[in-house]
């Protein structure tokens, strides 16, 4: 203990506020240096710089707590409120603010009990928004140009993929290579699926036709990326339609009920991803035989059958016989037929010739031009008129727009003066000095500069305004 600055006469020491809570500091680290901590996590909170700071809480107490950056990298999980947890750290004080917090050097859930129970919550949570419905699901196309896949590069995954690609249908691949496992692995997975989304073609890089986000397996921790939220939206929110292959065949995690296919293994992912090549061939080939035998049976039927009906027809001098007479016939009758008519069309002719008479016409032609000159004379009488009036009115106008056109006043004396932007300035306090200024009289515009400021009115003396004199 420091030295007291003081003795009372009680003997009681006196500490300054630093002495004391430096003291407390040193007594709660050396008795608390190393401790195994279980509580719920609560205000979890990273920082920009990447260190954590939460809360450890039971049903009574609580607890601050304080993970440096490089302890929270190597985190296998991902920490979140309401999640139990077992820390082992010490404990130390925090001077500033008076209170003491455990620094954690570790931590791990507290069981795969409480794994498994937010596993179900966030299952359920995510199936209530609809991210798991079968109605989201797209097919997986047959025959894919374009593979992507997300997994690690350096496992032995992506080896057992290719390998069993090349085996089957050699397709193009393209490898998004992220980390699996451990902090932040969940955003790469996630910035890969969407990165594969985003590909239109313009850098040279082809979007996938389907995708397979693989990885081998391990314990619940080891897979609890593929349980994050950011994966599981990024799956359903995929225009690709996309398969997972995480873990065993016994290994299930959210991003399975999301995905659009569940391959139990990755080898199996790239089984459904492409069918086998030499069976599509043997395929393709029987068909291709089946469809020959199919097609030359069916035209040997048909020609059995077109033989058959063709015996059952009649000649075809027979079939013609008839419309070859009833040609004769009208040929033979057309002349006499067009002569018959014309003689008709004559007489109706006739006829309608000694109804016109000449002298009805005329006269009818006669009183429609004194009716037509009528009219014409009214209609000039009546558009001179108008033309009239309108030229008065025009006038009228003419006489008003030349009494309030500003040039009069100007040939009375006046000027109309201009700053240099153009606009009529009416007042003097408008105008500051050395502004250039434009003066137009009626014979034409003056240019000056404005000099001094402003004056003020001298008001008239009544000797002034006196100019007649006086007699006396």
């Amino acid at each position: 203990m420091p030295e007291s600055k003081k003795d009372y006469p009680d003997n009681t020491p006196e500490y300054s506020v630093t002495e004391l809570s430096m003291a407390l500091k040193r007594t709660v680290e050396d008795t608390f240096g190393y401790v195994r901590l279980r509580g719920e996590i609560s205000g979890f909170k990273r920082t920009a710089s990447g260190h954590v700071y939460l809360t450890l809480k039971d049903e009574k107490s609580v607890l601050d707590g304080i993970m440096w950056k490089g302890v929270a990298g190597r985190l296998t999980f991902r920490p979140e409120d309401g999640l139990e947890v077992i820390c082992t750290g010490k404990l130390t004080t925090y001077p500033g603010r008076s209170k003491y917090q455990i620094v954690i050097e570790r931590m791990e859930p507290a069981g795969a009990g409480a794994l498994m129970a937010l596993l179900e919550e966030r299952k359920k949570k995510l199936a209530a928004e609809g991210l798991f419905e079968s109605s989201r699901k797209k097919a997986i196309p047959y025959l894919p140009k374009v593979i992507g896949v997300v997994t690690s590069p350096t496992g032995a995954v992506i080896r057992d993929i290719l390998h069993r690609l090349s085996d089957r249908f050699p397709r193009h691949v393209i490898v998004w290579p992220v980390i699996v496992q451990g902090e932040g692995s969940a955003e790469q997975i996630a910035g890969a699926i969407r990165g594969f989304n985003r590909l239109d073609g313009k850098n040279g890089i082809v979007r996938p036709d389907v995708l397979i986000v693989a990885r081998g397996g391990g314990s619940l921790e080891d897979l609890w990326s593929f349980n994050e939220e950011v994966v599981i939206r990024a799956v359903a929110d995929s225009d690709i339609p996309l398969i997972s292959a995480v873990g065993h065949e016994t290994d299930t995690t959210l991003i399975d009920y999301a995905s659009d296919l569940r391959a139990p293994t990755p080898t199996a992912a790239a089984e459904n991803a492409v069918p086998v090549r030499d069976d599509l061939v043997y395929t393709v080939r029987d068909f291709d035989s089946r469809l020959n035998r199919s097609t030359r049976r069916m035209l040997q039927d048909k020609a059995q059958k077109l033989d058959g009906l063709s015996r059952g027809l009649p000649k075809p001098s027979d079939m013609l016989a008839l419309g070859r007479q009833r040609f004769d016939d009208i040929a033979e009758r057309l002349p006499r037929a067009l002569t018959l008519l014309a003689e008709r069309r004559q007489m109706q002719m006739e006829g309608i010739s000694r109804l016109l008479r000449p002298d009805l016409l005329r006269k009818d032609i006669t009183g429609t031009q004194e009716k037509t000159d009528q009219l014409f004379g009214r209609m000039a009488r009546s558009a001179g008129q108008n033309l009239q009036q309108k030229q008065i009115r025009f006038d009228a106008i003419n006489r008003l727009f030349e009494s309030l056109n500003y040039k009069r006043v100007l040939d009375r004396g006046f000027a109309v003066v201009r700053n240099d932007k153009g606009q009529a300035v009416t007042l003097a306090s408008k105008i500051p000095s050395g502004t250039g200024l434009d003066i137009e009289f009626s014979d034409g515009h003056v240019s000056a500069t404005a000099t001094g400021g402003p004056q003020k009115k001298t008001p008239r003396t009544k000797k002034d305004n006196d100019r007649q004199g006086t007699l006396l």
